[in-house]
């Protein structure tokens, strides 16, 4: 064809391609009818290949963004898809062409040898003419494996030239990895047990490199039927074994740090725990960075990813034997496998490799970065793993090790992933169980020590779980907190309790009306306009300020700053009374009580616990008395919490201990049960 008639020809071929490219859903296998026709238009010389894919890949990419017009996703991916299949599409074309002239070569040579003396010389000629010209490489050796004849399309193959000394036996044609099988086949040829094989067989080239074929051995009988000759016919794939090889590592590694990928890694770890492999044990260490979304946020992400590719350098230096792999699965995150470890001391033993390698500050711009990491261990018999399960597993240790401290690793242990799972799937409900009414609130009574009747109620919130049952507040509330949902959970409950507060007020035999104490989580006092809210909640129920006690733990109050204290000022200006709950627990500076707006110290139960039984301990006495006498001073009263016994009853009201509650008055229950309560007299 001319050079406009070529250009013709392969228009429909960019166009099948490019439709190809930015068709929806994307199918690249039409990109094989391109190869094919490449090879029908004859384009078969060994550089024809190489150049339609370059052609491919400069000028498509640059079409999928054309201006004024949508990107298509992936197109990268998308085009190394259709080069794929252009060049198998190319191979297959290419292999059917070459096989066809094998077929015609193989008659061509049998019917020379059975025609008459008369047209032998014609016969030998035109075999000659195929045997010189055809694109595949030929060769033909006796029955001993005696070289007889090569065709200059094998030499070529083999990196040489038609004057070089050919090889002598067929034996030098061998490569290190050859497969028993296919020594087989060639054995049962020579034996005549067999008529021809093909295999894909690689050689080596002199100068290092490597030459891939697929090789077609076939044996030539006389007119008896008795062996003669071997013809070998070489058809060169290494471009698309290169091609192909390539798309794999691109496919299977981590485009920044060229380790492999999360692909490539499950890909191993499902071969080591698939049933009847040999493996019998794995080992993995699950590692994420300590502290690099830090670095990627105050340096950028190029410094980020420079520090990935140097830590990256640092774990492969850290893999000694075939049986050990790294890979990149993910941001910070990377995976050490272990197939066959000897124990978990191989486990750990890699894992304090690794430590060790990454304890050294990384140099990058003239800065020091110190590189931390967290690793999670599992190892074990194959038959108890899955790949998903261990993964997850190495997960939820990984994050132990972190919460931990960081910079260390830790060993999966059942009990420990059975309590992070179900904290998940708690995580996971918390959002519609508010929705779906599973939450409820219970109340526990405050009992005024002098004379035993009843001052308050503390309110207390419970999860009703389909799955788990009754839940208390120390299963959900940090879940709750670590999400946010503590924020509306939180008025959730301070709505039940001001409506029960106004239940309980009404005119009383025995008292005054009885107050109820909410907990505020310190996420709560973060919010803006908690205190508007917080009044208009009171208003919708119809009592006063005065009717309800705030609860706060120590340690989220001592050290707070004006800003945090500012609403509980502006609770405690309504006449809100504000107790700090769990006192003594934390490190509270005393002389700090003196600016909080603070009326009442609940003194956790750790003080009066020795107080249950006779003789009592003085220094338990007088450690109370102390808070006690300070709290008086600082115009504080003082709840006890945790009292089930008469004996520190007795003792907490000589103390002068005001109020008191625990399981000795009654454990929390329904509000009905707060007027069924029988009270212990204070005499």
């Amino acid at each position: 064809m001319t050079c406009p008639e070529f250009e013709e020809y392969l228009l429909p071929l960019a166009r099948l391609l490019s439709e190809a490219l930015t068709a929806d859903p994307f199918d690249p296998r039409p990109a094989a009818e391109v190869g094919a026709a490449l090879v029908a238009a004859h384009c078969t010389d060994p550089e024809a290949l190489p150049r339609v894919l370059e052609v491919v890949d400069d000028c498509l990419v640059p079409y999928c963004t054309p201006e004024g017009r949508p990107p298509v996703p992936d197109s990268r991916t998308r085009c190394a898809r259709l080069q794929h299949w252009i060049a198998a599409g190319f191979t297959r074309a290419l292999r059917t062409r070459v096989l066809a002239e094998q077929e015609d070569i193989s008659r061509a040579a049998l019917a020379a040898r059975t025609e008459a003396q008369a047209a032998l010389h014609e016969s030998e000629a035109r075999f000659r003419a195929v045997f010189e010209g055809a694109p595949v490489g030929i060769g033909i050796a006796d029955m001993n494996g005696r070289v007889l004849d090569v065709n200059a399309a094998l030499t070529r193959m083999f990196g040489g030239v038609e004057d070089q000394p050919r090889p002598r036996h067929t034996n030098e044609w061998v490569h290190p990895d050859d497969t028993p099988h296919v020594r087989e086949l060639q054995a049962e040829l020579a034996r005549g047990e067999r008529d021809h094989y093909s295999v894909e067989k690689s050689y080596p080239r002199p100068d290092g490199t490597v030459l891939w074929t697929n090789l077609t051995v076939s044996l030539l009988r006389d007119s008896a039927g008795t062996s003669q000759y071997m013809l070998g016919v070489v058809e060169d794939v290494t471009e698309g074994r290169l091609l192909h090889e390539r798309l794999r590592h691109e496919a299977t590694h981590d485009a920044l740090t060229g380790l492999p990928n999360r692909s490539l890694f499950f890909e191993r770890l499902e071969h080591a725990l698939a049933p009847g492999t040999s493996t019998t044990r794995v080992g993995l260490c699950y590692l994420d960075l300590d502290g690099f979304t830090a670095v990627n946020d105050s340096l950028g992400h190029s410094v980020g990813d420079r520090l990935l590719v140097t830590v990256a350098e640092r774990l492969r230096a850290c893999v000694t034997s075939e049986d050990e792999m790294v890979a990149r699965i993910g941001g910070d995150e990377f995976v050490a496998l272990i197939t066959d470890p000897a124990g978990r001391a191989d486990v750990t033993g890699l894992a304090d490799r690794i430590l060790a390698a990454l304890s050294s500050p990384v140099r990058l711009d003239g800065r020091e970065l110190s590189v931390r990491c967290s690793i999670g261990i599992v190892e074990g018999p194959v038959g108890s793993l899955c790949p998903a399960e261990v993964l997850r597993s190495a997960d939820i240790t990984m994050y132990r090790a972190k919460e931990a401290g960081g910079n260390r690793f830790a060993l999966a242990d059942p009990d420990s992933d059975a309590r992070a799972i179900t904290r998940h799937g708690l995580t996971n409900r918390l959002p519609t169980a508010l929705e779906r009414g599973e939450f409820f609130v219970e109340y526990q009574p405050l009992v005024r020590l002098s004379d035993g009747s009843v001052r308050g109620a503390e309110a207390l919130v419970r999860w009703l779980h389909p799955v788990h049952g009754v839940l208390g507040p120390d299963h959900f509330i940090p879940l709750a907190e670590s999400t946010g949902l503590i924020v509306p959970l939180g008025r959730w409950v301070l709505v039940q309790a001001a409506r029960q507060a106004r239940a309980w007020q009404l005119p009383r035999d025995d008292g005054p009306p009885v107050r109820v104490n909410v907990n505020l989580s310190p996420c709560q006092l973060e919010q803006p306009g908690l205190v508007t809210d917080f009044v208009a909640v009171l208003e919708e129920a119809g009592i006063e300020p005065t009717a309800i006690c705030l609860e706060l733990t120590e340690t989220a109050l001592v050290g707070a700053g004006e800003e945090a204290l500012r609403p509980l000022r502006q609770f405690a200006d309504l006449g809100v009374d504000i107790a700090l709950d769990d006192f003594g627990t934390g490190y509270c500076n005393l002389a700090a009580l003196r600016r909080l707006p603070v009326t009442t110290l609940k003194l956790d139960r750790s003080f009066t616990h020795g107080m249950q039984h006779r003789p009592v301990d003085p220094v338990d006495l007088k450690i109370v008395e102390g808070i006690v006498s300070l709290a008086h001073t600082l115009g504080m009263s003082v709840t006890v919490e945790g009292v089930e016994t008469g004996t520190q009853a007795e003792h907490l009201r000589g103390l002068g201990c005001d109020t008191a509650q625990g399981w000795y008055y009654a454990r929390p229950g329904p509000p009905e049960r707060l007027h069924a309560l029988s009270l212990v007299d204070a005499t």
